[in-house]
């Protein structure tokens, strides 16, 4: 099976939160077990230069102008990276500036991610054609819309690491990132009036995943659906919306070799991780063990 994953981060290259650890493990493991599995991400410096040597696979103007697909490899699991300087190679993080402002267009950024992630299920790469594109949070979440718009190639999974971030934008983008009005409507890309990727995500891929089955029940409600509750439901209702536990990494959150850590120590080793309380001054410097706690505030 060819499994194409679709996402805006990959630990230890380049992390904002949780969502790189996710793409820094999956896909290894699926590769591991035999599965086809390449990862698809826009080309951020840090991207580039910790994948170090690329080949060209195509080149190709769109709505997003001149773009340079590249292909290379990360620990042995393949990588295409979008080569498109104008867009991706900026300060700051992957989504705003250093002064913590959305970049203005974020919405052809992150469409045109969606897009290179369904044009690879239809044969942009001659030599390699997703059967499974899974696409991550809303900055991909463009990818099913995209695979619904050219028939459905390939089956399509959408995985909600955080459903607060929806990535909407004015709905006059819809001309420039190639998909149509008839799109937008409820049953489709419109979410209080604009677009959402990552309602977009929701609606179009086959199945739905969240990263736990507890937070998967929690997005149903009222509460926490973030004004998305009717389709969840009905997602969830239907089968198509599953809670599968994000797991520990045993190679990186390990205490026999961990990083990040002043003292390594078997898990079963009380001695070590004592020490590193010491080193941490998580345990009291007083030699009576007794412990003193203190309640305060600052006003300002």
């Amino acid at each position: 099976m060819k499994v194409l994953h679709v996402c805006s981060e990959l630990y230890p290259l380049l992390k904002t939160g949780g969502l790189a650890d996710v793409l820094g493990a999956l896909p290894f493991a699926q590769k591991d077990i035999g599965m086809d599995t390449r990862i698809l991400l826009p080309g951020y410096p840090q991207i580039v230069a910790g994948l170090g040597e690329t080949q060209v696979v195509t080149e190709f103007h769109n709505f997003a102008g001149h773009i340079v697909l590249r292909y290379g490899e990360y620990q042995g699991l393949g990588i295409y990276v979008i080569e498109a300087p104008h867009l991706y190679q900026r300060e700051g993080n992957p989504y705003h500036d250093a002064n913590y402002n959305d970049y203005a267009d974020n919405y052809k950024r992150f469409a045109l991610l969606g897009w290179v992630g369904a044009e690879l299920a239809d044969g942009l790469d001659s030599w390699w054609r997703a059967e499974v594109v899974h696409a991550h949070d809303w900055h991909a979440g463009l990818t099913a819309a995209y695979l619904f718009y050219k028939g459905r190639p390939a089956k399509s999974v959408f995985t909600i690491h955080n459903l607060a971030y929806q990535g909407q934008f004015h709905y006059r983008h819809l001309a420039e990132i190639g998909l149509p009005y008839s799109m937008f409507h409820v049953e489709g890309l419109e979410l209080f009036g604009q677009i959402s990727y990552l309602k977009a995500g929701l609606y179009y891929s086959d199945v739905v995943t969240a990263v736990s089955p507890t937070y998967a029940k929690e997005i149903t409600t009222p509460e926490f659906a973030y004004g998305l509750q009717g389709l969840l439901t009905d997602l969830s209702e239907s089968g198509r919306l599953v809670g599968i536990l994000n797991g520990v990494d045993e190679q990186i959150w390990n205490p026999t070799c961990d990083q990040y850590i002043n003292h390594h120590y078997k898990p079963k080793a009380v001695a070590g991780k004592k020490k590193i309380k010491q080193n941490y001054r998580l345990i009291s410097i007083c030699h009576n063990n007794q412990t003193h706690c203190c309640l305060s505030w600052l006003l300002v």
